[in-house]
């Protein structure tokens, strides 16, 4: 696959000059009658496209009127020309509108949703939404499955026995109507140009762009018909962008797509060095949801709480629920403590089919045969807990896809119990490894073993908000 990466990349820069030169470059194009050609020549000379050029591209591309290699010198251009802040509204409300886009007419509490870049053990969609939707606002949440190193939401939801992520228009409405809350899977009619363009852009080199990535998700997120939309964008090596500098870049640009489209859009940029929370697994990702719901947060467990209450409390604010932080972390703490979120996350359970019961009896949901201790070989602070190689070895024992055919072992995955900062000693439990397989055990356990590494020197905790942008 790397191989034919390489060579359509090489294709890619070797056609754009040839594709220039079959046109007229110093032509302006016409208003009403536009060419690929003039365009990829446009974008390759870095100059800015009009509104009507870039709604031509995502149309007639999405219509097969234009060639993959042409669309790929198209995305090679913008990849390394970048955008302006004009160009990206103008490629994402071209790719909203190039599918179905909802509205919500007849629900007259705020619509709100969230999304994350992506990281390890991130579940706090389980745990937000239903806060949320307790406190009276809608969240007609869709979300994504997990490939690579990365956990999709929705396979963490379908270890609930039942769950169906895969929901109709009609049904969709209906449950963010009546429940107030749904998670369900993309369906073909949201921002179809855009599924099509990311997955050019997955074979041409050009998926690490910042105005292709921030287009791609706000595309699909803001044809949810939103009033409010909270980013979190993560950083470091458990992250899809791992350097904070293009992470912060990433929140701006976001941040300036909902301005000039005229949704209102917050941002946060948080750590993803270490895990998020103590679990790592789909099923056992739904039961520390279930616990931080419950109110049963354990202090590893502090992070993703934290992390999931100011999610949730930037969304107050915006919809102007809460007349601050303060008064918006005292209303989610007020529909834990009386039970009320954690009944509207089961309410959604049984609304989408699943079996409610095994929220609170955990022997119901996918449980691993074998478990395995690893234990600290030193005493110490711990200096890294890596993300990556945590998910990495969950990976090996069958947690998550490395292609999208993939079968998923839902039972499998860790417990995290020292984190960054954390003193053992000789022997201390690190964490728990739930497997079914010896032999891929075998072959996680390195990873478990290489994610740790340890200081005799006091080690600060990381900063897990590193900024909020509004």
């Amino acid at each position: 696959m790397s191989y034919l990466k390489n060579i359509l990349v090489l294709f890619t820069l070797f056609i754009t000059p040839f594709i220039a030169l079959a046109s007229n470059t110093d032509a302006k194009v016409d208003e009403n009658s536009f060419r690929i050609l003039d365009i990829i020549a446009k974008k390759r000379d870095n100059i800015e496209l009009t509104q009507k050029e870039i709604n031509y591209f995502v149309q007639e591309y999405a219509k097969g009127n234009i060639v993959d290699y042409q669309a790929s010198s198209f995305l090679m251009a913008t990849f390394i020309n970048g955008m302006s802040a004009d160009e990206i509204s103008f490629l994402t409300d071209s790719m909203i509108h190039s599918g179905s886009v909802m509205r919500f007419d007849d629900i007259k509490e705020p619509i709100v949703d969230k999304h994350s870049t992506g990281g390890v053990g991130d579940k706090t969609s389980l745990i937000l939404a239903p806060i949320c939707a307790a406190l009276d606002l809608k969240v007609p949440m869709i979300s994504g499955r997990g490939l690579g190193h990365t956990g999709g939401t929705l396979d963490k939801l379908e270890s609930i026995p039942g769950y169906k992520v895969d929901q109709d228009f009609d049904s969709y409405k209906k449950l963010v109507k009546d429940v107030g809350v749904c998670i369900i899977g993309q369906t073909k009619d949201i921002a179809p140009a855009d599924k099509k363009i990311y997955a050019l852009r997955d074979v041409s080199g050009s998926v690490e762009s910042i105005p292709l990535i921030a287009s791609s998700i706000m595309s699909k997120k803001m044809a949810e018909g939103l009033d409010v939309l909270v980013m979190d964008v993560k950083t470091g090596k458990g992250a899809f962008i791992k350097e904070y500098d293009k992470s912060l870049q990433l929140a701006q640009t976001m941040l300036n797509i909902g301005k000039k489209l005229n949704t209102k859009v917050i941002t946060i940029v948080s750590d993803m060095n270490q895990p998020l929370g103590m679990c790592v697994g789909n099923s056992l990702e739904i039961i520390e949801s279930v616990q931080i719901l419950k109110g049963e947060c354990l202090p590893a467990q502090e992070d993703l709480k934290t992390l999931s209450f100011q999610l949730a409390a930037q969304m107050l604010i915006a919809t102007n629920k809460a007349l601050d932080e303060k008064d918006a972390m005292d209303q989610i703490s007020k529909v834990i403590e009386d039970g009320s979120a954690f009944e509207k996350f089961k309410q959604m359970v049984e609304a989408q089919g699943g079996d409610s019961k095994s929220l609170d009896d955990y022997t119901q949901l996918p449980t691993s045969n074998y478990k395995y201790i690893l234990k600290a070989e030193k005493s110490g602070y711990i200096k890294t807990l890596d993300a990556l190689k945590i998910a990495k070895g969950c990976s090996i024992l069958g947690g998550s896809r490395q292609t999208i055919d993939d079968t998923i072992d839902f039972s499998v995955g860790t417990i995290i119990y020292k984190k960054i900062g954390d003193f053992v000693q000789i022997g201390d439990d690190l964490l728990e490894i739930h497997y079914n397989d010896e032999n891929k055990l075998k072959n996680a356990l390195s990873f478990f073993e290489d994610a740790y590494r340890f200081d005799e020197n006091e080690v600060t905790k990381p900063i897990l908000i590193k900024k909020i942008l509004k």
